[in-house]
């Protein structure tokens, strides 16, 4: 099948300008193609990021988004896991070169060329600019289709795609399970998917925040503990009690409070910023060969052990859903972090707007 899809959406055209109603043609869908028509798409503080171009990468016009939530309405003629009507997902990537070590290994998101991004990339064959899912339709590549398990709620379940598989990873890759103990650093909507994914593997979980205000919710989120990272007593007390710390911090932070609070070999995991961080005391490290990490979004295939897993824990993020012309007070709010813990848009609202 060979057509043009044109759909419409909302792009950001310049790095001061809001997301406004946008319309644009989707590619000819290739024979390893999956057409969607896109139900939920969830809102990333990347998102913000790149529509005011703050990491110096954005092209616009840009169409943000990359936790969609959708159903399959066409295939290519080569494509054999999806057909029409089923409940897809895409996240934060659309292709690599699935060629090198990285891709071989499903460490797509590691890519020795680089991924493909779900927006503001260029596509590997024709080098138009990728659009992402503040968007009625959208054009996947097969193998970066994920599917979305029978019982999960497709109106909750977009953050995964990146919160949800951001936080998912580091667990996974420092083996979290029973007996591990885990210390969680901001309760936004990284954080808030942090604790519910490492209580879900069976680890003690302990959220560290700056004063009492959060407590309750952690509890209520499945945390075991809560730890004021500005009581110098308690922090003190605390020392060597961690095994993994997931940092969710988005913005410059010290990491000197935090590192004590390992116990040897353990490690401290940057998932949130995406940049510099405070001068680091390498004391704590060198005597407790402890480390600082990073990690990004995982491979496709853990992006789809993610999906399973929460579906059959139930674990989903929690959730504002919103209409589409809301987004501009949407990113207004997350810079304030007044959001409960993601916004995810109701993609019908965008079709109910146009008319």
């Amino acid at each position: 099948m060979r057509f043009a899809m044109k759909t419409i959406a909302y792009a950001s055209h310049s790095p001061d300008s809001p997301l406004v109603p946008y319309s644009f043609e989707r590619r000819e869908l290739r024979d390893n193609d999956v057409a969607m028509e896109v139900l939920y798409c969830g809102v990333c503080h990347s998102d913000m990021h790149m529509s005011h171009n703050d990491w110096g990468m954005t092209v616009y016009p840009v169409v943000p988004g990359h936790e969609i939530i959708g159903r399959v309405t066409a295939v290519g003629s080569k494509v054999t896991r999806y057909k029409t009507g089923d409940a897809v997902a895409v996240g934060c990537m659309v292709d690599s070169c699935m060629e090198c070590d990285q891709c071989h290994h499903g460490e797509e998101q590691l890519c020795r060329e680089g991924m493909t991004m779900t927006y503001s990339s260029l596509d590997r064959i024709d080098h138009t600019v990728t659009q992402g899912g503040y968007s009625k339709y959208l054009v996947v590549r097969e193998e970066f289709v994920l599917r979305v398990p029978d019982g999960l709620d497709l109106s909750r379940a977009a953050p995964l795609l990146c919160a949800g598989i951001t936080t998912y990873s580091p667990l996974r890759t420092w083996d979290v399970g029973p007996g591990s103990r885990v210390g969680v650093i901001g309760m936004g909507g990284l954080g808030h998917m942090a604790i519910k994914l490492a209580v879900g593997l069976g680890a003690e979980v302990t959220v560290l925040s700056r004063s009492e205000g959060k407590r309750a919710d952690a509890m209520e989120l499945g945390a075991d503990k809560f730890l004021i990272s500005s009581d110098a007593s308690a922090m003190d007390k605390a020392q060597s009690s961690f095994d993994l710390i997931i940092d969710t911090v988005p913005v410059k932070h010290d990491l000197n409070p935090y590192t004590p609070l390992l116990d040897i070999d353990g490690t401290l995991v940057i998932v949130g910023q995406v940049g510099p961080v405070a001068e680091v005391n390498t004391a704590p490290l060198l005597f407790g060969r402890r480390r600082i990490a990073a990690s990004p979004i995982g491979g496709i295939r853990e992006t789809q052990e993610l999906l399973d897993f929460c579906a059959r824990k139930n674990i989903l993020p929690e959730c504002e859903i919103i209409r589409m012309d809301e987004i501009n007070t949407a990113f207004e709010r997350m810079e304030r972090s007044d959001v409960h813990y993601r916004f995810v848009i109701d993609m019908a609202t965008l079709e109910t707007e146009k008319k």
